[in-house]
């Protein structure tokens, strides 16, 4: 699981439609100047009839771009196309502009084929977030019905805001609580330093009485040497694979977030490609969505028995904490903490528009309605 980026300042509520018809247009005239290349669709080398395609795709170095997304672009759409479409993909923190500015650069035809990420993009469009609320999917079952039922408002708000077709929906893998010393549970955190990455997660720390501290996810494990923080919030496998298991003795297994991602593109693109071959892309990213959420499951799985040191471990070293499970009190406080804390602050960040969307997408199907802004 790659690390969430640092905490954004709450967004304002909606910009004019002038004032970010003004900002795209900044957004796009400078990532125009920066780019060495054309993300447009053009006709291949290979021949006149050959379909070359410009994808921005998820975070460099991570099994979801290099063992799914890469190969998916770079050889299996040629197959599934009988070789009619050839496809470049590029990662997001590679394409040369901000990760917060591919929205509007989709919407511009900038970028034509791009991925966002949630907890980024949400910093502009809190709706977003929604899917990904801390406390919201504790599981990776909770998450699968979440993006199922808020799908389609995604899918709205990408076509009428950004005028992009949505075509998949990813996720990493879980986000988990290790601490450095013994706890039971989230009412043990009280009075601790936590990494958190995202405001959402700052405070339902803060609501739990922990204080929350940003560090950037290549540090965490030298401030947990230093004693900077005793808590981190990251994902399984990613806070094994940097080694935060030498480092914390305690890891809770409550996943608090994930690490959702949109995949879509710029309509007038997609519209522009031959049914048939829209027809194949299609397909094909269903299936590259389900091995990526089947991959973020066992990962998720994967980074919990390498980091206790269970036989079920096929990576590298293993470590020897102490997995501590989730128990009905840990969910009775979870449930505590969206209701009273995460869901009422982010509609205050968000607005009317998010708690009308809460209300009809999700809260009927938790049991728990958001109050009007």
């Amino acid at each position: 699981m790659p690390p969430a980026p640092p905490a954004p300042h709450p967004a304002p509520r909606r910009r004019a439609p002038a004032r970010l018809a003004r900002a795209a247009l900044r957004l796009a005239a400078s990532a125009l100047a920066a780019l060495t290349l054309s993300f447009a669709p053009a006709r291949a080398a290979e021949g006149p009839d050959v379909i070359s395609l410009k994808v921005v795709g998820g975070l460099a170095g991570v099994s979801q771009y290099t063992q799914y997304e890469e190969p998916f672009w770079r050889h299996r759409v040629t197959e599934l196309t009988h070789g009619r479409v050839t496809a470049e993909i590029t990662p997001f923190d590679r394409a040369g502009f901000r990760a917060e500015e591919i929205l509007p650069l989709m919407r511009l035809g900038v970028v034509p084929f791009g991925t966002a990420l949630v907890a980024v993009v949400s910093s502009e469009e809190p709706e977003f977030n929604a899917v990904d609320l801390p406390a919201l999917n504790p599981d990776i079952d909770r998450l699968r019905e979440t993006v199922r039922l808020y799908r389609p408002h995604l899918r709205n708000i990408l076509q009428e805001r950004y005028g992009v077709e949505l075509l998949s929906i990813y996720t990493y893998p879980a986000q988990v609580t290790w601490c450095t010393r013994p706890f039971n549970g989230l009412s043990d955190l009280s009075g601790r330093r936590v990494r958190t990455s995202s405001v959402g997660q700052a405070e339902m720390f803060e609501a739990l009485g922990a204080t929350s501290v940003v560090i950037p996810f290549a540090d965490m494990v030298p401030a947990m040497r230093a004693g900077v923080v005793e808590c981190a919030v990251t994902g399984t496998l990613s806070g094994y694979t940097i080694g935060l298991h030498e480092v914390t003795s305690h890891l809770h297994s409550m996943a608090l977030t994930w690490g959702v991602s949109m995949f879509g593109a710029n309509k007038a693109v997609w519209d522009a490609l031959p049914d048939d071959v829209r027809g194949a892309i299609r397909k094909g990213l269903e299936e590259l969505e389900a091995s990526i959420w089947n991959a973020a499951a066992q990962q998720t799985g994967e980074g919990i028995d390498c980091s206790a040191g269970r036989p079920s471990c096929s990576t590298g070293r293993t470590g020897r904490m102490t997995v501590v499970p989730v128990t009905p009190a840990d969910q009775l406080r979870r449930r505590q903490l969206l209701i009273e804390t995460v869901l009422p602050r982010w509609v205050d960040r968000c607005g009317e528009g998010c708690s009308q969307a809460w209300n009809t997408y999700l809260g009927p199907s938790l049991g728990i309605l958001a109050r009007p802004d």
